[in-house]
């Protein structure tokens, strides 16, 4: 082994997958690419880290919602270019040819091209370390599209795609929770 400097110590734990949230403030729609997210537990509880230097960070304080969207590995130039350009002066939605669908809870849209959508209510805001918590009130999924492969933030402007899965259910079910 050999040292590692610690300012990168961050991009050996980077979580993943890199998501797009998307948000509504009561006149447009805005998305905003997020790295920083962790599940909690069991339960369709999420974090995310965020704050006032992103333009939807008022929004999602205002409505208290959002909707996680899951893009897969063939939206990475999407991905990135949301995440480097502002909502404050670029309707992404039209630079970026996003499809808006509406949510059956939340008014912040699904986005069509994505894998996977979750609504999400605001449960709490830890400001202290910019931390945003969320409940997943509804989620969906499009089972037919081929690219299924998310994206993973190294978080020194590199990524990683999912690879090979590894079913290791029987051995772990005493500790996975039913319906799983």
């Amino acid at each position: 082994m050999r040292p590692l400097k610690l300012s990168r110590a961050f991009t050996l734990l980077e979580p993943g997958p890199v998501v797009l949230v998307t948000t509504h403030d009561g006149d447009k729609n805005n998305v905003m690419t997020i790295s920083w997210t962790s599940v909690l537990d069991f339960t369709p509880k999420f974090t995310i880290t965020t704050g006032a230097w992103n333009h939807s960070f008022a929004a999602l304080r205002k409505t208290k919602a959002c909707v996680i969207a899951i893009p897969t590995i063939d939206m990475l130039d999407t991905v990135v270019g949301i995440g480097t350009c502002s909502g404050a002066d670029t309707d992404k939605f039209a630079r970026f040819k996003l499809t808006a669908l509406p949510g059956k809870i939340v008014k912040a849209p699904l986005l069509g091209a994505c894998l996977a959508n979750m609504e999400c209510k605001v449960i709490d805001f830890i400001d202290a370390h910019n931390i945003v918590v969320l409940e997943a009130v509804a989620a969906y999924i499009d089972p037919a599209r081929k690219e299924k492969r998310m994206i993973h933030a190294v978080g020194d402007g590199t990524f990683v795609a999912d690879g090979r899965r590894f079913d290791r259910r029987k051995m772990m079910q005493s500790k996975l929770p039913g319906g799983l």
